[in-house]
């Protein structure tokens, strides 16, 4: 008991250190998705919003769209791929390929093993049954989030680093870099087992621990590197109740609550402010945590000693592996609110107050037009 109250005070020591609130003007600086999250035209969801099991031709049309995305969108940040491949219990004596895509935006003048990253992580993989399973909020909408996010900070980004360069201040604090992690095959191919499921995850963490840094690193591996693992999962349906899940990282559950608090305070996200999606900000470490009862694709990391803020509703949403998981059943006003939460509490953590650009005004529809629409 004692070790473990010692863990979690570090943990919430460190995190404080590490955290500084946006300002009010930059919290209505966090950029809106407008259309992007349109499930017919959308720019970011529409392409992901199809059967993608791993091995398909699905699932190599949603990793291109990704890899699309950065490429022409954001060609700062460092694209690499984690391969793997197994046998599934459907596949016989076939070993299934798996893919894992992995975007990364570190400052410009730091080296690897010299950075670490707050991770934030989705698996873009659908379920193989029932057949023509969409997989919306599982996970289509969070992987739509997390590429808002990217494309929302990156000029903040690039303004803070240069900032710091010509002030002679890189030099001068711990670099912190953020990182994409889009995982392939978390989903089952016949029943959950340690087994089937999280095949990307579980092939990733064990490689980015046998990856050594060079000797005079920070950070001897890549796993070391990872400050803290934000997994978004089951995310898009109305009025979530997401959890405080693990005592060592509820301080950043906390902060990302206020993120949301002080979002709707401003009037910037679109769901009623009665029902807030992070409701557990207050809690007690006498209260009931769950951690561990949701096997998902932070389990290879956690059991590595890596930090995990699980973000997925309890309960599930009702069309949780059910063919009703689909574009024409996500809450957008939600999945939008999501992004935006995300967005923010990624600002917060990169320290991009007085960075954010105020959203572009848009011209307001004739008034001549309003009655045709």
């Amino acid at each position: 008991m004692i070790i473990s109250r010692l863990a979690g005070l570090l943990g919430l020591l460190a995190g404080a250190a590490a955290y500084k609130a946006l300002s009010d003007d930059s919290l209505r600086s966090i950029a809106d998705p407008a259309d992007d999250f349109d499930i017919q035209h959308g720019a970011l969801l529409a392409p992901i919003l199809q059967p993608r099991v791993p091995g398909t031709p699905g699932s190599t049309a949603v990793l291109n769209h990704f890899v699309d995305f950065f490429q022409k969108s954001l060609p700062e940040w460092e694209l690499t791929f984690q391969n793997s491949s197994s046998k599934t219990p459907i596949s016989g004596d076939q070993e299934t390929p798996f893919v894992n895509l992995i975007a990364t935006r570190d400052p410009p003048w730091t080296d690897e093993g010299h950075v670490g990253r707050l991770a934030l992580v989705a698996h873009y993989d659908s379920k193989i049954d029932p057949p023509g399973f969409i997989g919306a909020i599982d996970s289509a909408a969070p992987c739509a989030m997390l590429m808002h996010a990217a494309r929302s900070l990156d000029a903040a980004l690039t303004a803070k680093w240069k900032h710091m360069e010509d002030e002679g201040e890189s030099e001068l604090e711990e670099a912190s870099g953020v990182q994409i992690i889009l995982l392939d095959g978390e989903e089952a191919f016949k029943v959950w087992t340690h087994d089937d499921s999280i095949y990307g995850a579980r092939s990733l963490a064990e490689e980015w621990e046998q990856t050594m840094h060079p000797a005079t690193s920070t950070y001897r591996t890549p796993l070391d590197a990872i400050d803290l693992f934000v997994l978004l999962d089951l995310l898009g349906s109305a009025n979530p109740t997401v959890p405080s899940f693990f005592k060592t990282t509820h301080w950043a559950y906390s902060n990302m609550a206020n993120v949301e608090s002080r979002l709707r305070s401003l009037k910037q996200l679109e769901t009623s402010s009665k029902n807030p999606f992070l409701r557990e900000a207050n809690k007690k470490e006498s209260d009931r945590w769950l951690g561990g009862a949701i096997e998902d694709d932070h389990l290879p990391f956690q059991a590595r000693g890596v930090d995990i803020l699980h973000m997925i509703p309890a309960p599930f949403p009702n069309v949780w592996h059910t063919m009703a998981d689909d574009g024409e059943h996500l809450d957008i006003p939600t999945v939008k609110d999501w992004a935006k939460i995300v967005t923010a509490f990624t600002a917060e953590w990169m320290e991009l107050d007085g960075y954010l650009l105020p959203p572009k005004k848009r011209s307001p529809v004739p008034e001549m037009d309003r009655t045709e629409l």
